[in-house]
């Protein structure tokens, strides 16, 4: 049986030549609607389930997506491992707009978003998160990036910022003095829940611009964003083809395992209604009956 790959992203990815049984499927979860429906299809015996991040017509803003409703409404799917595709600005001089970063790293600038299920629930879990994306599925999509012919970086650290403006140029000099490589306003939390989804994350980060401290480029703008993110939907579709046949076993993945021995709330306080209203998390551990 095939694996089931979530990917988050713009609304134009699914069109993949040769998706077969393409469908919208509407997702209730326990966090409300996520940004849109999910589009599932199969290729090659694998489906692929794509979620447009900022619902279609890009409609949400970064710090108003319902990322928990996102990422859950994957997993109750069947999603076995979650590719992240997103725009980002550019920190370093070696990454210029249109290169691609597989970003393993994040520096978390977010203030106001919800990053954990379980807040709501009366549970308290303390997932790892020291290595936040999942390496197989990182090197395989570096391998699929490659072969689609994108200029490449394997590895590079993402300020998560909160948006929606964009940065200061004091800002974006001291992230760069940090050594940070790419800055986006979506990766976190959808990292964060991922991994206590127990699916493994990897990131597809297409560079835009050079954010705004560069001295002799213009500050960012969102047509000039738009510009080249429209210039890679293409490349990004060929990466996603690519990397299909190439998916690692995600059963294998430390992420697979990250709520083993992470909840710590005593299981006898846990309610018969959380447990059925997080099943998809929780089935393995705090089963239901």
């Amino acid at each position: 049986m095939g694996q089931t790959l979530g990917i988050i992203g713009g609304s134009g990815l699914y069109e993949l030549d040769g998706l077969e049984g393409v469908e919208e499927v509407s997702v209730e979860t326990p966090f409300g609607a996520p940004s849109d429906a999910v589009i599932r299809g199969t290729l090659g015996g694998t489906t692929l389930l794509f979620l447009p991040r900022h619902g279609r017509g890009h409609r949400i803003a970064p710090h108003r997506i319902n990322y928990r409703a996102n990422v859950f409404a994957l997993k109750k799917l069947g999603a076995d491992q979650v590719l992240s595709v997103s725009a980002v600005g550019s920190l370093q001089e070696s990454i210029p707009p249109g290169d691609f970063v597989i970003v393993d790293q994040y520096i978390d600038r977010t203030r106001t978003r919800a990053s954990t299920f379980f807040d709501d629930f009366g549970l308290v879990a303390h997932v790892g998160f020291g290595d936040p994306t999942d390496a197989a599925l990182g090197a395989a999509l570096a391998d699929a990036a490659e072969a689609a012919g994108a200029k490449l970086h394997r590895g590079g650290t993402y300020v998560c910022m909160e948006g929606p403006q964009f940065s200061t140029r004091a800002e974006s000099e001291l992230y760069r003095s940090w050594g940070a490589h790419v800055i986006g306003m979506t990766n976190l939390p959808e990292a964060k829940l991922a991994r206590e989804a127990e699916l493994p994350y990897a990131s597809l980060a297409m560079a835009t611009d050079y954010d705004c401290w560069h001295e002799e480029e213009e500050a960012v703008t969102v047509e000039a964003v738009i510009a080249v993110m429209q210039a890679n939907v293409a490349r990004a579709r060929d990466v996603i083809r690519k990397l299909v046949p190439e998916l690692p076993n995600a059963a294998e993945s430390p992420a697979a395992s990250a709520l083993d021995n992470a909840v710590i709330t005593a299981p006898d306080t846990v309610t018969r209604e959380t447990r059925e209203a997080l099943a998809p998390l929780l089935r393995k551990y705090l089963p239901a009956s």
